[in-house]
């Protein structure tokens, strides 16, 4: 069913709805797997169906191949979505987590105790008996993690670390103490978290009775405030929000004795190298950190000791533009590491510096490495992922090569979730002399997206292109449906990933996604090609995927009907494509979009466009502010009033900056609304508003 004119309240497809209470056929499939130590058992986290937003922890049985319920967050008088700290509630919007329950937890080495934050408060299960207790004084606790030796969980409560015995005999014990409001311990920082993938910010010895342990301290971070403009009454929220230029955390690392709190400082050097990008503590090896220099232009492995907190190097990384981080590595093995690198034309596993991924791999991430092999992810298609396992005798495929997926590994047992163009993602289990399915509860969408792949423009573009599901013997307008940013990639063989670009086709349109410059999946210096410049580069990209498809399906599509939508980065894109190609763009819909990088943070915006100080260039360039006069096409911007990462600021001085220039625009504030949109009603409607913008505007081109 269509929607059409300013009836789309009335109209209401069947498929928004569904793909909100799914969270985009998300809910009910399995997820966060953790193998045991001795290779019996997977525990997992999956809701009990399809509209259940609502995880569960689940364990199976490699012995018996049977699954059984371990904790269900209902029995325990909680569903883990309305009463969670404001610290959690911060973890799970760096992660985009959307689904409440179980969200994450820590399983000890034989898979006997999980501990997990539920709530608000720390609760540890015994996975045999199914009981569950709760640590007395942990009320606001999130991030517990258990100790190696399976005697202690720590976690963090307010700004301080806590420990509490594992067995559940007694009340957490506060073993650090920021010396001053502004110092937290044991946290990541918003740039560890939202850039880096750091979420974490403690890591006990191997043999538990030590931690390493971050002191972060923001006062010289600017001090932002997100208001509630829909209740005055509240009062507004202050985030330390490190913007392009300014000021970041400062970031140490502790060594704390757990017996009784004593510290030791890790040294390095901070004014050189001030990002702490990761920190390894495996057995029968020193305490090992990754550290970045503020240009991103160098990084290093550090060794430390124990007791004095000197360190060394180890590895050295390096690069004209930035250096790269690549999830799983650095990483120890056998004698040496394994690193992650630009090599040649393509991105390569190394070991020691010396190639052990294909000559044709772009190498995505490090799984897991045992004395005898390594797994990792690669691809040689940008549109396709597999997993490959590495041993001395060469390289084996553990996934088809005809879709994407990932893995969780250790020496005896593989999980790899895989997905395709024609099927849902599965997760599979095998070890020697077994596979095993792990059941998905995930919703069945109500159509199969139809898909063509091309190569678009001069620099072959990854391009997927969607036509209505029936026959439409009129010339479709086109609706470019980008994200177009780095870090991301949009055109991926995997089916859902078009369910809701086939639903907005079948609206009336011919979709077309685009992955340009910057995107990852390629070598050649891809990704860096948009180094200095985030505008022109990723838009040339669009104009040329547009102009070919124009080409490749003549009568089918009307070029002299064309919008284009976008979130986040594919906001920006979108603003930035009709403002400044307003002859080929008719009409966008600008999601949550960066409109100046000067609003956005350091980490990120500084290793694409530089210190806004010495590149003031970069960034006059790419500010859609300057632009705003350009305005001579519908545009609606639409931002979560919520929203800590890009805050509305952006799209409030964009539409300032419209106003004064005397150009008419549409603005969509959404109240109580983060970067993500994971509430029902918004993400339902978010749909049907901007197929009915299109389907007004472009009808009158």
């Amino acid at each position: 069913m269509r929607v059409s004119g300013t009836t789309f309240v009335a109209v209401v497809s069947s498929f928004p709805r569904q793909n909100a209470r799914t969270q985009r056929f998300t809910l009910g499939a399995p997820r966060n797997f953790a193998i045991t130590s001795d290779g019996s058992s997977v525990l997992f986290l999956r809701s009990a169906g399809p509209e259940d937003p609502v995880n569960l922890l689940w364990k199976l049985d490699l012995e018996t191949s049977q699954e059984r319920l371990v904790a269900d967050p209902r029995l325990l008088g909680a569903d883990g979505i309305e009463q969670l700290p404001e610290a959690e509630r911060a973890r799970r919007e760096r992660l985009r987590e959307s689904a409440g329950g179980i969200t994450s937890y820590s399983v000890n080495a034989d898979g006997s105790l999980v501990a997990f934050s539920l709530a608000g408060e720390l609760m540890l299960c015994d996975t045999s008996a199914g009981t569950v207790s709760v640590v007395d004084g942990s009320t606001g606790a999130f991030d517990p993690r258990i100790s190696p030796d399976g005697a202690s969980v720590a976690f963090v409560l307010g700004q301080n670390l806590h420990v509490a015995p594992a067995d559940g005999s007694g009340a957490g014990r506060q073993l650090l103490m920021g010396d001053k409001s502004t110092v937290s311990w044991g946290s990541a920082e918003f740039v560890a978290a939202e850039e880096m993938r750091r979420t974490r910010g403690y890591w006990w010895s191997p043999d538990g009775t030590k931690l390493a342990v971050t002191r972060v301290d923001v006062a010289d971070v600017a001090k932002w405030h997100i208001s509630a403009p829909n209740n005055p009454a509240v009062e507004p929220r202050s985030i330390r929000y490190p913007a392009a230029g300014t000021a970041n955390a400062h970031v140490e690392l502790h060594i704390v004795e757990l017996d009784g709190g004593t510290t030791t400082e890790v040294c390095w050097e901070k004014d050189t190298f001030p990002y702490l990008v990761d920190v390894m503590w495996d057995d029968n090896a020193p305490l090992a950190l990754v550290v970045q220099s503020r240009d991103q232009r160098s990084m290093c492995v550090l060794e430390a000791a124990d007791e004095t907190g000197d360190t060394d190097v180890v590895v050295e990384l390096s690069d004209p533009e930035w250096v790269e981080i690549v999830p799983g590595s650095p990483r120890r093995w056998r004698n040496g590491w394994l690193t992650i690198e630009e090599n040649g034309s393509t991105r390569a596993l190394l070991y020691d510096g010396e190639p052990i991924s294909g000559a044709d791999q772009w190498v995505r991430s490090l799984i897991s490495a045992d004395e005898s092999s390594v797994v990792f992810t690669a691809s040689t298609d940008p549109t396709v992922v597999d997993v490959y396992r590495y041993t001395d005798t060469g390289l084996e495929a553990l996934s088809n090569k005809s879709g994407v997926a990932n893995a969780i590994a250790d020496s005896t047992v593989t999980i790899i979730e895989q997905g395709g163009m024609d099927r849902a993602t599965a997760v599979t289990v095998s070890r020697p002399g077994q596979f095993e399915t792990i059941k998905s509860f995930a919703a069945e969408p109500p159509f199969r997206p139809n898909v063509a792949f091309h190569e678009t423009g001069p620099l072959r573009c990854h391009t997927a292109v969607i036509f209505p599901s029936g026959e439409d013997n009129q010339p479709l307008p086109i609706l470019l449906d980008p994200y177009g940013g780095p870090h991301a990639q949009r055109v991926m063989k995997a089916r859902n990933a078009y369910l809701a670009s086939q639903w907005i086709a079948d609206q009336g349109f011919c979709v077309v996604i685009a992955d340009g410059p910057g995107t990852p999946g390629r070598g050649a210096g891809w990704e860096r090609s948009i180094r200095g410049d985030l505008a022109e580069p990723v838009l040339q990209a669009q104009v040329d995927a547009l102009a070919d498809v124009a080409k490749i399906y003549p009568g089918r599509v009307d070029p002299n009907r064309v919008g284009i939508r976008g979130w986040s980065f594919g906001g920006y894109l979108a603003a930035l494509a009709v403002m400044r190609r307003p002859d080929l763009f008719h009409a966008a819909v600008a999601g949550a979009p960066v409109t100046d990088w000067k609003l956005y943070d350091t980490h990120y915006t500084e290793r694409y466009l530089g210190h806004p100080e010495t590149e003031p260039g970069n960034y006059d360039q790419t500010s859609l502010l300057k632009n705003a006069k350009d305005l001579r096409r519908p545009l609606m911007l639409i931002h979560g009033l919520a929203d800590d990462n890009v805050v509305a600021a952006h799209t409030l001085q964009l539409s300032s900056a419209l106003l004064s220039a005397g150009r008419p625009h549409e603005v969509l504030p959404l109240s109580d609304t983060t970067h993500m949109t994971p509430q029902e009603e918004i993400a339902e409607n978010l749909l049907l508003l901007q197929v009915d913008f299109f389907l007004r505007h472009l009808n009158e081109t």
